[in-house]
């Protein structure tokens, strides 16, 4: 029998790099709401009270740049007053020539992965599945005032053990969570077992031989960018699939949808998603890859695994006829000129069940 470990990990809203991340794709959904045709690729940098927001922007919308960063801070649960300075000037002519040409083009150069597995209903790997949840339930008990004393900040990692391929149970949890000082730490690992790894782990995952690990450093007050930086973009495994799969050469929040680096990970995921639900395969990964200025991909890789049900053509064949990777296409077939990006800035952008994303849809 081959058995194995696997682990990924996630971090919460309130994290310095997660701030970032909910800024930057706050700013790309008010510009695609007023101006569908926007060409953003506004990031944001973070640091103790003070926030730098820098990039290329070409939209006519009105944007307030200051007060959006200061509206996600309160609404993630930073009280402070921030100070905000923008850096921000318009796309470089030669890209914007490069992407509107007779049909829209890739803005950039570049490789991108998609991947789906069997080994849960959201055709996701089960380690950043879980990790993405644990992190989403510690801010919601806080924002719902379920656990007493929790702050913003925090981080999740699940261990998981595998059987010969096949997902048996969870062998760790690890759960950092920030909190107010003299907090009582058996009432706080009390809360974190009851109110968040229960709600979130299935019971039969869990047993007598499962370590869960609370706020091992011993004391977590200090936290959020005031005990560490943040950048948009610098999570991107915990965007994607936990490390379970490759992931592509550039970041996902801050980019408008003619940056493939964004449209086609989220198309590749949705051809993989289809491959695997439709029993090809029980996994299936995708690498494509693209050059600025051209509407078609230089490339397509497919990998499953050795658990294809049927031979790799057959496999291509069947993405040939029902998927097209050019970029007017990816961009229209998901609708992805519209503010549906903010949502997924943190707790993963796939495998959402809990939202309706167009990359997620399974085609009859």
């Amino acid at each position: 029998m081959n058995r194995y470990l696997f682990t990924s990990e996630s971090v919460t809203e309130g994290h310095p790099d997660k701030i970032c991340d909910r800024i930057s794709d706050t700013i790309l959904d008010k510009a695609i709401e007023e101006d569908p045709n926007s060409k953003m690729a506004v990031e944001a940098t973070i640091k103790d009270n003070f926030i730098l927001i820098y990039g290329e922007a070409n939209t006519k919308a009105n944007l307030n740049y200051v007060e959006i960063a200061k509206e996600v801070l309160k609404d993630i649960g930073y009280p402070d007053e921030f100070s905000v300075l923008v850096k921000i000037s318009k796309q470089s002519n030669e890209i914007e020539n490069a992407v509107e040409r007779n049909q829209i083009c890739a803005g950039d150069q570049g490789i991108m992965f998609g991947y789906a597995t069997n080994e849960t209903e959201e055709y996701m790997p089960s380690a950043i599945l879980f990790a993405n949840r644990l992190s989403k339930r510690l801010a919601e008990v806080r924002k719902q005032g379920e656990i007493i004393g929790i702050l913003p900040d925090g981080k999740t990692q699940v261990t998981v053990e595998y059987l010969d391929g096949a997902l048996k149970r969870v062998d760790t949890i690890i759960i950092a969570c920030q909190h107010v000082a003299n907090i009582d730490k058996k009432y706080l690992e009390k809360e974190m077992i009851d109110k968040v790894i229960k709600k979130v782990i299935p019971s039969h995952m869990i047993d007598s031989d499962t370590k869960i690990l609370i706020n091992t450093s011993g004391s977590f007050v200090k936290g959020g960018p005031f005990a560490d930086s943040g950048t948009t973009g610098r999570k991107i495994v915990c965007d994607t699939y936990g490390g379970a799969a490759a992931i592509g050469g550039g970041a996902l929040s801050s980019k408008d949808p003619t940056k493939v680096d964004r449209t086609g990970a989220y198309y590749a995921r949705y051809v993989c998603k289809n491959v695997v639900s439709h029993g090809y395969a029980d996994k299936c990964l995708l690498q494509v890859s693209y050059a600025i200025g051209q509407e078609k991909p230089i490339s397509i890789f497919l990998d499953t695994f050795g658990t294809n049900k049927v031979s790799y053509e057959e496999i291509l064949k069947y993405i040939n006829e029902n998927f097209s990777f050019q970029v007017e296409n990816m961009i229209k077939e998901l609708n992805l000129l519209r503010p549906i990006y903010a949502q997924v800035s943190c707790y993963g952008h796939f495998g959402r069940d809990d939202l309706n994303l167009p990359w997620e849809k399974i085609k009859n």
